[in-house]
């Protein structure tokens, strides 16, 4: 894909989506920015536990999706890893992630893809996600994430996820996380 193409281009502005991001980066995530990255993720540990949220700027994702995972992510158990791409944004990444992993799938975002050993075990798509509490949210994910991993959780002190401010609805400012 040619890096200077209108259609590689980010679909919202970066420094508008950062707090978006920043919600996850503040519970341990990792960004996956390039179709590298993401094969990296998911090839490069094998037989591990890969957790992906596919980030939005829509509703259900500020509502439910980021911090149902952030909140699933206080269990004692976890996925071994934990990574997030944002739909619009790392275009190229977003395109390679549903193409060589998800091709049996139907596109969704927000997501949340639970894979070991390249394969996906678990994904919960936006209809799983719009409608469904952040409560909800992490219930589902704590289920998956007691079946199928054995990391020791929580991936941040309750005392540094009690700090994350997540927005209740859209257009809600979000303070950027500062490590």
């Amino acid at each position: 894909m040619n890096p200077f193409s209108i259609n590689n281009q980010p679909t919202y502005d970066p420094f508008a989506v950062q707090p978006m991001r920043d919600e996850l980066l503040a519970t341990g995530f990792n960004e996956l920015l390039t179709p590298q990255d993401v094969d990296n993720a998911i090839l490069e540990n094998k037989g591990k536990t890969v957790f992906v949220v596919m980030n939005s700027v829509c509703g259900c994702a500020a509502g439910s999706a980021r911090p149902g995972a952030t909140l699933a992510l206080q269990n004692a158990k976890i996925p071994d890893s934990i990574y997030t791409v944002f739909a619009g944004q790392e275009k190229e990444a977003m395109a390679h992630l549903r193409q060589t992993y998800l091709a049996d799938y139907p596109p969704s975002s927000p997501a949340m893809i639970l894979f070991r050993d390249g394969k996906v075990i678990f994904i919960m798509h936006r209809l799983d996600i719009e409608g469904y509490s952040a409560d909800q949210i992490a219930a589902t994910l704590v289920k998956a994430f007691n079946e199928h991993c054995s990391a020791e959780g929580p991936a941040i002190s309750p005392e540094d996820y009690n700090k994350i401010l997540h927005a209740k609805a859209c257009g809600s400012k979000i303070p950027r996380f500062q490590s």
